[in-house]
């Protein structure tokens, strides 16, 4: 497996690597920004146009032997330290603000939809690991999800590739057909928020899908999504459990809680506590969010299309079933909680 980099490597080893990566990513921002300059809005983020830069450069060329080491770092390394930074945008303010009710059905309603998407997954003939990955894609915070539980569980960067390509090509199909479904379904504007923040994968998205429902819908919405983010930690550190018994009858504190996991917690824990000074929060948010399109791109320059294509069928009909079962879930718990 590709993404295995040594932390002893030295800085000129994994050099033209990272060059490679970092001009990937540049490459996939400039045709994000072109985007907007044109549309108005970008269909494509940054994070998918990088891993698709970066396996048409791999399928299209074949890369020397001093570029692995680099590619191999920002696959894994980079990653690890953006979900460290991920951790201080974090805060259980918001949560406080929800209500337990609101909370709690959140928290049942990731539960249900991790192990409903899993189950999904598997009757496709999906491995475990990818089966896992679109689970938390789906059910938290899609790419991120996917970014953060891929180190934990080890995942192989083909299907990490593969969960977040089509992921993300479900996630633009929402924005699209949330707004019809407010229409179709009759929602109030506080229930059409919910169910957006229930259903998009990111908060950009529940932005896009609400914007034209009014300020309610999008606030209501955004507050949801967050919650569902929140739930990000205990997965992972769940999945980090339950992948260190798999590995053999004895856990390895590695597995459990891995370097990157504590920093995540801890990140989120000063947030909470308003200990990180409010000046370095966006410089925070803006290397996190740097970092995880480098990974991005280094993923995509580690994988062998045709196993994302060998598998993309089962992943897109997995996915898709998956985000139906999860909206359905959605409105149940609107009507349980009886928001109106």
């Amino acid at each position: 497996m590709l993404v295995s980099a040594s932390r002893s490597l030295s800085f000129p080893a994994v050099l033209p690597g990272l060059v490679l990566c970092a001009a990937v990513t540049l490459a996939a921002h400039l045709i994000e920004r072109l985007q907007l300059m044109i549309f108005g809005s970008h269909w494509v983020e940054s994070l998918v146009l990088a891993i698709l830069i970066g396996i048409a450069v791999r399928s299209s060329v074949c890369l020397p032997q001093a570029f692995i080491p680099g590619i191999q770092f920002a696959a894994k390394t980079l990653l690890e330290i953006a979900v460290v930074l991920l951790g201080a945008s974090l805060s259980t303010a918001a949560i406080r603000q929800a209500g337990l009710p609101l909370v709690g059905g959140i928290a049942v309603l990731v539960a249900l939809s991790l192990a409903g998407s899993f189950l999904i997954g598997r009757l496709f003939g999906l491995s475990a690991s990818l089966a896992t990955l679109v689970a938390c894609g789906n059910s938290i915070c899609g790419n991120s999800a996917i970014a953060a539980a891929a180190p934990v569980i080890g995942a192989k960067p083909d299907d990490i590739a593969a969960s977040i390509a089509f992921t993300a090509l479900l996630g633009i199909g929402a924005v699209l057909t949330l707004p019809l479904l407010h229409l179709l379904l009759g929602l109030s504007a506080l229930q059409y928020g919910v169910f957006a923040g229930l259903t998009a994968y990111a908060v950009p998205q529940v932005l896009a899908a609400t914007a034209s429902a009014g300020a309610v819908s999008t606030q209501v919405g955004t507050l949801v999504k967050l919650i569902r983010v929140m739930m990000l930690g205990p997965v992972i550190l769940l999945l980090g459990a339950v992948h260190g018994r798999a590995g053999g009858s004895t856990v390895n504190l590695r597995h459990v809680l891995p370097w990157f996991i504590l920093g995540f917690a801890a990140m989120a824990t000063l947030r909470s506590l308003d200990a990180i000074p409010a000046p370095l929060l966006p410089g925070m948010s803006a290397v996190s969010a740097a970092f995880t399109v480098t990974a991005m791109a280094a993923l995509g320059l580690s994988v062998d299309v045709r196993s994302v294509a060998h598998t993309g069928g089962r992943v897109l009909a997995a996915a898709a079933l998956s985000l139906l079962a999860l909206a359905a879930l959605g409105l149940c718990l609107i009507g349980l909680l009886n928001i109106v």
